[in-house]
């Protein structure tokens, strides 16, 4: 890794539209997420701990466990970062020489199109993936296991609950409406292998995602993403979610026009980097537990 974690903690932003989007669904799961930045204030916070000197040794343990390569901490870490980048790639390519008088995303963007529904869906198939092959990382396990993936998911909570709810909402209902989730698998279902090699956020990720070869990533993930629907409903149905209500949301925190949903999935795609913020909070955490744990 280019940067110590220690580094990428304390470099998370306080501010800006990917927190404010991310502030936007404390109304989905209220005071889960608290925006925790900085190594030393996340070991305080984590362990409750008031002492300097063991803060030290907790945060240099830490920092060996994310260093040493057998471990997976590594791995997710770019596995959060890109599924952003790769993301943000496929949303940068529906910029096209219109003029979006539908947009008033603060000025940012004057040229925007939809992105097209078909790679939206795959785009949520492979992020719901990336968290599953993330989480088993992570944890020291296969990163083919959905089972413990799956029990795992039903006592999220904090930054990673955060990060599923921002799936759910941000790739989920905003650009493919409140049957995401069965769109999602049917697109996933019924696609050929080489479709799944043209998509952008898959290609980030591939060489992580298990299956050997392009048809059996495209097994494993309809077989995730099948597996993870009924949470992913059942979430929806708790929370009582639907699009116009997570837009209304979040146009208290970020400026932007609730005519065009389609176009709005395109900018968040491109600007609200959900999964690397809230996915670095997961890895420090983790660390600072197990630190912990091993002093």
């Amino acid at each position: 890794m280019s940067k110590p974690i220690y580094e990428i903690v304390d470099r998370l932003p306080t501010g800006g539209i990917t927190v404010m989007a991310l502030k936007s669904l404390d109304f989905v799961i209220p005071g889960q997420w608290q925006n925790l930045v900085g190594f030393d204030n996340t070991i305080r916070a984590v362990t409750g701990e008031t002492d300097e000197g063991l803060i030290q040794q907790i945060g240099e343990r830490a920092v060996t466990l994310f260093n040493d390569k057998s471990q997976g901490y590594q791995q997710a870490l770019w596995l959060y970062q890109t599924v952003d980048s790769a993301s943000g790639a496929l949303g940068a390519a529906a910029l096209a020489n219109r003029i979006g008088q539908d947009i008033s995303f603060l000025g940012v963007l004057k040229n925007l199109t939809p992105k097209p529904e078909r790679a939206q869906s795959i785009d949520l198939c492979v992020k719901l993936v990336v968290e599953l092959v993330a989480f088993c990382q992570i944890n020291g396990i296969p990163g083919d296991s959905i089972g413990d993936f799956l029990a795992a998911l039903g006592d999220y909570s904090g930054e990673s609950l955060m990060r599923m709810a921002a799936l759910v909402c941000f790739d989920g209902l905003i650009p493919l409406g409140p049957d995401f989730a069965l769109k999602g698998l049917s697109t996933i279902q019924q696609m050929p292998p080489a479709d799944l090699e043209h998509n952008q956020t898959f290609k980030g990720v591939k060489d992580l995602i298990p299956g050997g070869n392009t048809a059996g990533q495209l097994g494993f993930i309809s077989q995730s993403f099948a597996s993870t629907k009924g949470w992913m409903d059942n979430f929806v149905a708790a929370h009582n979610l639907t699009p116009e209500k997570v837009v209304n949301n979040l146009t208290k925190f970020v400026e932007i026009s609730k005519d065009k949903l389609d176009y709005l999935g395109a900018f968040m795609d491109m600007y609200v980097k959900y999964y690397e913020h809230t996915g670095v909070q997961t890895l420090a955490r983790r660390l600072i537990e197990r630190a912990v744990a091993e002093i």
